[in-house]
């Protein structure tokens, strides 16, 4: 077996685990939890050697298993050897959390199946070499998700939640499907390589600017971007593994679409500057209804359309390497956040419990903010001249100063005046670590993509209309954030609360728009 074809194997234990777990859907079967947690550590066994192949033998993609450019092959590259690694691994600690969480539920081994069976899924679509296999895993995701979200079919919410994400769901993959075909017969290959080879050389023909408008459509509906993203905040229903898997995984497909594409979405600036918008209302949208919920896995989700918009403002920048940076760092701290959501909660219950130290105030927040801002900025500067701003580009700079307007808030929990003096080290340690992880982060991933994925071009008057629009929005609302305990108690903020904890109410809109189909009470 030629060693490209290496990755493929991964997804094979947990299809196996899956077709054992349909066999066994005891309430409490003996092997299935055990096996399914077995395939998952195989998996990611097998994912680790990919880093080696790909050192041994450069990027590649597989021969193809099967006939007319239809069948299974792996590409081998820096994107698909870091999404192989993130997926398994992800995945190994859901299956494993998931085997004591639901120790002696009904259908535990069917659970269990659909896990293994979505996870095998996404290790064939972020490897796929071929533009059949990137479609059915795709659609292969979306069927095994819903499953996943209808654990509990007797729930209202979840039947509601489940079925909104299969239209959207839906829609997306036939867009993807139009844009498969567009490509094959404007490029005249399936092979995903050799169209963005193509598109790289400035073959971008027409069907191929069709096919980048169908492929920004699936991401966008894929990564519940606004205002399709209330099925995202209401699959709570779920067991938490399934939200871990989800929020950590499965949601990130949109983004890897497009980073897979990077060369073709190149040949199409207007569309990259309309994700770049939505992209960037979504992460201001969510990012504010998130700090409106009372509910922690509620918050969560919020969170997480916040930071898919935010990786979709990246796609729509041009800066493909630091969305695919994007993508590792909020799955890995989704992930953990969602599974220590119990914890976290009994944290902040032991925080307000008396004798506790208080936390600083909001005002003293808002009048320290103002000097966080500059401290940090003075921070930012200094670590980014000693990575080289020679080497970053515009669009670069600006989202490293959006990372500034958003960790000044955090350092001015230290340095307000009620602080205690921990709260004030831990705060400006923090800080230092965000600038050096930055910098450090985007030169590595700049160097480990270079070659994989195309080079962030020169902005234009429309890309520095919109870098400029992104700052001067993402800084507005980080001091709107900071000082809003010094006009919290003005009844027009007492509204707008209201109004931002229910979403502005679109998730509600997209409700009545599909009438009774989404909201059918269960039986």
């Amino acid at each position: 077996m030629p060693s490209e074809l290496l990755p493929l194997v991964a997804p094979l234990p947990l299809l196996l685990a899956s077709a054992m777990a349909f066999l066994r859907p005891a309430r409490r079967p003996r092997l299935v939890p055990a096996v399914a947690e077995g395939a998952a550590l195989a998996a990611l066994v097998i994912a680790l050697a990919a880093p080696g192949l790909l050192l041994l033998h450069g990027p590649a993609t597989s021969p193809l298993i099967g006939a007319g450019g239809i069948g299974l092959s792996a590409r081998l590259d820096a994107v698909s050897t870091t999404m192989l690694l993130l997926v398994a691994f992800v995945g190994w600690i859901v299956v494993r959390y998931a085997r004591t969480y639901l120790d002696g539920e009904a259908r535990q081994g069917v659970f269990a199946g659909w896990l293994c069976a979505a996870i095998a899924s996404v290790l064939l679509l972020v490897q796929a070499g071929n533009l059949a296999q990137l479609v059915l895993a795709w659609m292969a995701t979306s069927l095994c998700l819903h499953r996943l979200l209808l654990f509990y079919p007797e729930r209202a919410a979840a039947q509601r939640a489940a079925r909104k994400k299969a239209l959207f769901s839906g829609l997306g993959a036939m867009a993807l499907l139009a844009a498969a075909v567009l490509l094959s017969v404007a490029y005249g290959t399936r092979d995903i390589a050799a169209i963005n080879a193509a598109a790289r050389a400035g073959d971008i023909p027409v069907p191929a600017l069709a096919a980048a408008a169908l492929l920004a459509l699936a991401a966008l509906l894929k990564s519940a971007q606004f205002p399709t993203h209330g099925w995202l905040t209401e699959v709570m229903e779920a067991p938490t593994p399934v939200s871990a898997l989800l929020h950590a995984g499965v949601i990130n497909a949109g983004g890897f679409l497009l980073i897979r594409f990077a060369d073709v979405m190149l040949g199409a600036p207007g569309l990259l500057a309309v994700l770049a918008m939505i992209g960037g209302f979504t992460a201001l949208f969510g990012a504010l209804v998130m700090l409106t919920q009372p509910a922690v896995k509620t918050s969560l989700a919020w969170s997480t359309v916040a930071q898919m918009g935010f990786m979709i403002l990246q796609c729509g920048l041009a800066l493909f390497p630091l969305a695919l940076l994007h993508i590792v760092a909020h799955s890995l701290y989704k992930a953990h956040a969602f599974l220590a959501s119990g914890g976290a909660v009994e944290q902040v219950a032991a925080i307000r419990r008396p004798g506790r130290v208080a936390v600083p105030s909001g005002a003293a927040v808002g009048r320290a903010f103002l000097a966080a801002l500059a401290i940090y900025a003075a921070i930012g500067t200094a670590f980014g001249a000693i990575f080289g701003f020679e080497h970053k580009s515009p669009q670069a700079l600006a989202l490293g100063a959006i990372l500034i307007f958003g960790v000044a808030y955090l350092l001015a929990q230290g340095l307000a005046d009620a602080a205690p003096r921990l709260l004030t080290r831990e705060t400006a340690l923090y800080s230092v670590a965000a600038a050096i992880a930055y910098f450090a982060l985007q030169r590595a991933v700049e160097w480990m993509t270079g070659g994989t994925l195309p080079a962030t071009p020169a902005p234009g008057r429309l890309e520095w209309t919109l870098m400029a629009l992104a700052v001067l929005s993402f800084g507005l609302v980080a001091v709107a954030q900071a000082l809003f305990p010094l006009w919290a108690s003005h009844p027009a903020a007492a509204g707008l609360r209201v109004h931002l904890s229910n979403g502005l109410y679109v998730n509600a809109t997209i409700d009545r728009l599909l009438g009774g189909w989404s909201v059918r009470k269960a039986s």
